[in-house]
């Protein structure tokens, strides 16, 4: 690796040169406009990239769910000990093994002014699943069978088999809540470009009614569903929609209206900056109060700061290179392990993370149910590596392409420490750095070889851990971005989430983790430590464990 450790310092001196010249453009261009900014109550949180949608029905990706998860809500949510706890929903039971009552809230209405109750939950559920609306988020709700508005306050939700973890699933952004003003402006303008010669109710009818005339219909819809709703979204949170420059900002401002009480500052802009040394320079300059995925080189530059305050939290997340099962010849398992042969994850923690994690030994985090301590992963063994490929009869090597999102520098960098890697191994690594929508699109259509992500498993349950990043229907952007088609993996998933007894779902998802090692779809690098940074001057910022912002409790001192 002493080519690696040349590429790591003149990553380094680029780095560092690169934040000496944002530090003076951010200064000249927005100190003035900070000190303002903060004596107004306004809060500027800069992030590494842009939302993909604001539609909670739209994108499944985490920059979007910055932006959302401060206008929209659910019926429940998750605290900081992963606990499910009432949100819009003030309590709920389980009926029967497929049916669940909730609860909700009757003090509370939407931005628009309209009211949230049961009909405006169904409708909701309803558009996640429909058809029409495409949503890649679908997957995390589509046990449900049937939706009911009992009464006003009292919603019904009876899914397909038994699903025990469905309260957890709930939590997931893909549940949260729109106003049904804006569903029905929504389909009506979908109607009306699709030139479907059929009213609203016409279509809710037929909808209901389900089978191949519906069908027809919302696939002749499905192009224009979300477009209103992107350009304007309405939820119940304590921040709403105000304005947004694709690119390079969006601005929300408090909620006077919100039912637990208005927050104590006037807006928050969530800010684009993907360079590093750019948001780091923003915090340290004032231009931001609060910067997200703060690198683990800088760590140090942000805990000697006494302006500001480094916030680390261990994830249930994964990090991880997946492996495109379909493209030779990773088509052929044994390329596939010897890849994960020739990839030394300690090392990598520790010379491109700086310890910020902890080594995967499988898809799961220790902290989530089903963890098995028992598996043997496939370790780094050069020797190894080089014997399968030969049995394989590429002893001689071939040519690949890595993806990684040009605003992660550690993903870069992890990418480089492959190349040298698999060099050793006759195999030429190109690596393509896209932005962040341009790499979701290409890993969604299967463009790449391979490519570095991670997954926050923000239910904390092991059905969303495994089932979208390896079962055979979430192929493409869903998140079976390995695309891997194993009947034994799907049969197991499918058999897991439908099991009630504990041990008998734990036994499941060990038989899965134990596959996914031998098939090597992915190379399992680590449960990756968020660290995020803030001014002092802010107080009362809540970061929970899926790298979330929260600033509902927060303020800022005045200067």
């Amino acid at each position: 690796m002493k080519k690696f450790s040349y590429y790591i310092l003149l990553t380094l001196v680029i780095v560092v040169l690169a934040a000496c010249t944002d530090d003076s453009e951010v200064e000249t261009d927005n100190s003035a406009g900070a000190e303002s900014d903060t004596a107004s109550g306004d809060i500027v949180l800069s992030l590494p990239s842009d939302a993909v949608s604001l539609d909670p029905h739209g994108s499944n990706d985490s920059p979007s769910e910055k932006v959302r998860s401060h206008v929209f809500e659910g019926l429940v949510a998750q605290d900081e000990n992963l606990e499910i706890v009432p949100e819009l929903a003030t309590d709920w039971e389980q009926v029967d093994d497929t049916t669940w009552r909730f609860t909700l809230r009757d003090d509370v209405t939407f931005h628009d002014g309209s009211p949230f109750n049961a009909e405006v939950a169904k409708a909701n559920l309803d558009r996640l699943l429909d058809p029409s609306r495409s949503s890649t988020r679908a997957f995390v709700l589509e046990m449900i069978e049937e939706v009911n508005a009992v009464d006003e306050q009292t919603l019904e939700i009876v899914t397909e088999y038994p699903f025990a973890p469905l309260p957890g699933h709930l939590t997931h952004g893909a549940g949260n809540i729109i106003s049904k003003e804006l569903i029905d402006e929504d389909y009506q303008y979908a109607l009306d470009e699709a030139g479907v010669d059929m009213t609203l109710e016409e279509y809710y009818e037929l909808r209901e009614a389900g089978g191949d005339e519906h069908e027809a219909v919302a696939q002749d819809i499905s192009e224009f569903t979300g477009t209103i709703v992107e350009q304007n979204p309405v939820g119940t949170g304590y921040l709403k929609y105000e304005d947004r420059q694709p690119g390079e900002s969006t601005t929300l401002a408090r909620n006077e209206d919100y039912w637990d009480g208005p927050a104590n500052f006037e807006t928050l802009t969530l800010k684009v900056v993907p360079e590093t040394g750019s948001r780091l320079a923003e915090l340290e300059t004032g231009s931001s109060d609060a910067i997200a995925d703060v690198q683990s080189s800088d760590a140090e530059r942000v805990e000697s700061n006494d302006d500001t305050t480094l916030e680390r939290s261990q994830s249930v997340a994964l990090e991880y290179v997946g492996i495109n099962t379909q493209s030779e010849p990773l088509n052929d398992v044994r390329v596939r392990q010897a890849i994960t042969h020739a990839f030394d994850k300690q090392a990598v923690l520790e010379g491109v993370y700086n310890g910020a994690g902890i080594v995967a030994h499988s898809p799961l985090a220790p902290d989530v149910f089903g963890y098995d301590d028992s598996l043997e992963p496939l370790g780094y063994d050069m020797d190894e590596a080089r014997e399968l490929l030969e049995e394989a009869g590429y002893a001689d090597g071939f040519s690949l392409n890595i993806m990684v999102n040009d605003d992660n520098p550690e993903r870069i960098d992890t990418a480089i420490w492959m190349q040298e890697s698999l060099a050793e191994l006759n195999i030429d690594l190109e690596i393509k750095q896209l932005e962040w929508g341009a790499f979701l699109d290409a890993t969604g259509e299967g463009e790449h070889d391979m490519f570095i992500m991670s997954w926050g498993n923000s239910t904390g349950d092991p059905d969303n851990a495994l089932t979208p990043l390896f079962h055979s229907s979430r192929l493409g952007s869903p998140g079976n971005r390995a695309f891997l088609e194993n009947d034994e993996v799907d049969s197991l998933l499918d058999d897991a989430r439908q099991e009630s007894d504990e041990e008998e779902r734990k036994a499941l998802y060990g038989e899965v983790q134990q596959i996914l090692i031998e098939e090597a779809p992915a190379i399992f690098i680590m449960h990756p430590q968020y660290m995020n940074a803030y001014s002092n001057s802010i107080e009362g910022l809540e970061i929970d464990s899926y790298d979330q912002f929260n600033f509902r409790n927060a303020t800022v001192e005045s200067e």
